[in-house]
């Protein structure tokens, strides 16, 4: 027969191990909440920004959306910009090829610095004024809607972990909290 003391240690190791299950499973659960709130906030919030852009991809079929120029674009046609994927669609492949006919490839830096040079020449002040928009533009597109859409999704992917680990840990817990109502002191 074991020893008394001896089970009355492990019951006692046993509730604490047990309680603190349930602590783990309120963290987890409460940093699921957490992600899941970080990605219903940053997705929706990037959403409803875009929508009040009312930024759209030229239709189906017109000369701005050349099959030959914009293959990747097709998909869109026509579509409103209004989430993640969309924004580094317009921003890198509809943006992006605009931008590179404006000075024959050249950067806004690259143009701007000739233009500072060349005070005179329309041209170049005309390109440097595009191209600080159009990379503006861009950047607005790439670094707050498309990044924060991708910030929201890893929270959305952080939270079912979060979740799924709190689940685990409330069976487990529930297994511990049986384990002690069947030990004998």
């Amino acid at each position: 027969m074991p020893n008394a003391k001896k089970v009355q240690q492990r019951k006692t190791i046993d509730k604490i191990l047990t309680w603190l299950g349930v602590l783990a499973t309120v963290v987890l659960l409460a940093a699921g909440g957490l992600a899941w709130w970080t990605y219903h906030f940053t997705t929706k919030n990037v959403h409803d920004e875009l929508i009040s852009q009312k930024v759209y991809f030229p239709p189906k079929g017109s000369a701005a959306l050349d099959p030959q120029e914009f293959p990747t674009l097709q998909k869109y046609a026509g579509q409103q910009v209004d989430n993640g994927p969309k924004a580094k669609a317009f921003a890198n492949d509809f943006i992006a090829k605009h931008l590179e006919k404006v000075a024959d490839g050249k950067t806004y830096a690259e143009v701007s610095a000739e233009a500072q040079a060349d005070p005179a020449n329309q041209q170049l002040q005309q390109q440097a004024q595009t191209l600080f928009r159009g990379e503006t533009l861009r950047g607005l597109l790439l670094g707050d809607a498309y990044a924060f859409w991708t910030v929201g999704h890893i929270a959305q992917i952080a939270a079912l972990i979060f979740f799924a680990a709190g689940g685990v840990m409330a069976i487990l817990v529930l297994l511990g909290f049986w384990h002690l109502m069947i030990t004998r002191a």
